[in-house]
């Protein structure tokens, strides 16, 4: 009996003692694999600064290498102040004063011998532009030589006329000779008084058209610019036939450019000078001119209800030609709001956003440039402009990518997991 006892007793102390040792090997095991072992926190903290603020789903970042920074050509800038409310909106086209525009033609006809100029050449008042030679110049000079002798010959005449009209006065007043003698004597003096100072007018005249071109000792007419400018069109070629009141060459000055804008009736008593104008080029990169009107119509233009309204250009001008479309806004207040190009805002998730250049990191690859996404709210948006609000503070509002937004977006959109962290 007490030897059964015993082996009873050692029996379930041996499998009290195999539970212990099963329990402490479960307890290891379960430490070891369900991610709460020592390094857990190394991980977590790891993900986070890899993920970029997971508990924040709408905090991204963006990292790129030094060459990709380069690649992308992104604009870094800031917030503007813009007036978006208190405007007019008008459409219109850049326009030249007619005394800034110039077609050059030729009084006498003949053939063209040189040119000196060619397209979009700038080119000063009185600079030759082309020489022609003509006959018709030539028979100008040959006329005006024969009325110098014609003009020499009366004024020969005439002397003799003044001494037998002094001699036929004297006999008349002492009866020796008949009165119709004397008053023959008389008038041909006044004729040919009359007949020189012809021929003085005909010579000054033929002179004027000789020195539209020449002068007097060469057959060769100088054809020059008559205002300073760009020459846009040359309509003849050496050899050709200059043809008188035919174009040969046009010049544009646009140092006077203006914009015309048609405004609305309704509009049309907001409007007056000195307001300043801004306005884009619809074909071109979207960068805003200034302008400040000078002068409204009076009349409404053909069938439209709207006036012509003058605006002088005060930038940019050295850009502009005749004809250009422009889209513009005539600022009527100084209601100035915070605003963004519209290339800096990219909406995703159902909201917009913007993204920042927060740090420039010296890495041993070189510089890693690190972006964070802020979300923000728009409003009123003109001319490229839209009306932008933080939803949270910046510590600096200058690094604001404002072109290249959505290229950083898409290293977002590709990037499994949602983190952001792409090179």
């Amino acid at each position: 009996m007490n030897k059964n006892v015993k082996i009873y007793g050692g029996i379930a102390l041996a499998a009290l003692f195999g539970i212990l040792i099963w329990a402490l090997f479960f307890r290891h095991v379960h430490t070891e694999g369900d991610g709460h072992d020592d390094h857990a926190g190394e991980t977590t903290e790891a993900a986070h600064e890899e993920g970029g603020h997971e508990e924040n789903p709408m905090f991204k970042e963006v990292h790129l290498n030094e060459a990709q920074y380069k690649a992308t050509e992104l604009v870094l800038g800031g917030f503007e102040k813009k007036n978006l409310s208190e405007v007019i909106n008008a459409n219109g086209y850049t326009k030249l004063p007619p005394q800034n525009q110039a077609q050059v033609s030729v009084q006498l006809s003949g053939t063209i011998q040189t040119i000196k100029v060619i397209e979009g050449q700038a080119v000063k008042a009185g600079q030759v532009l082309a020489t022609m030679q003509s006959m018709a110049y030539n028979n100008l000079r040959l006329e005006r030589e024969k009325l110098n002798q014609e003009l020499t010959a009366s004024k020969a005449n005439l002397e003799y006329l003044k001494l037998e009209f002094a001699r036929q006065k004297e006999l008349t007043d002492e009866n020796v000779n008949a009165k119709k003698v004397f008053q023959k004597v008389s008038s041909d003096l006044q004729m040919e008084e009359a007949k020189i100072k012809t021929l003085q007018s005909q010579i000054v005249i033929l002179g004027q058209n000789i020195e539209i071109g020449g002068n007097s000792s060469s057959p060769i007419i100088r054809i020059t610019a008559p205002i300073s400018g760009n020459i846009t069109d040359i309509n003849v070629t050496i050899g050709a036939a200059a043809e008188v009141g035919k174009p040969l060459f046009s010049i544009v000055d646009n140092s006077k450019m203006h914009v015309d804008l048609l405004v609305y009736e309704k509009d049309l008593f907001k409007v007056k000078p000195g307001q300043t104008v801004r306005f884009i080029l619809t074909n071109q990169d979207g960068s805003e001119i200034r302008g400040k009107i000078f002068s409204v119509g009076k009349s409404f233009e053909n069938e439209t209800k709207s006036v012509a309204v003058h605006a002088d250009i005060l930038n940019e001008k050295q850009l502009l030609i005749p004809g250009m479309y422009v889209n513009a806004l005539v600022d009527i207040g100084s209601n100035s709001l915070d605003a963004l190009p519209v290339d800096a805002i990219i909406k995703a998730e159902g909201r917009e956003f913007i993204f920042v250049l927060e740090e420039e990191e010296k890495t041993a690859e070189g510089t890693e440039f690190h972006f964070q996404r802020i979300e923000v709210k728009t409003g009123t948006s003109q001319l490229g402009y839209v009306q932008t609000t933080l939803l949270q503070p910046l510590e600096t509002a200058k690094n604001i990518v404002v072109k290249g937004a959505y290229y950083l977006q898409s290293h977002l959109t590709k990037s499994e997991g949602g983190g952001g962290h792409e090179h």
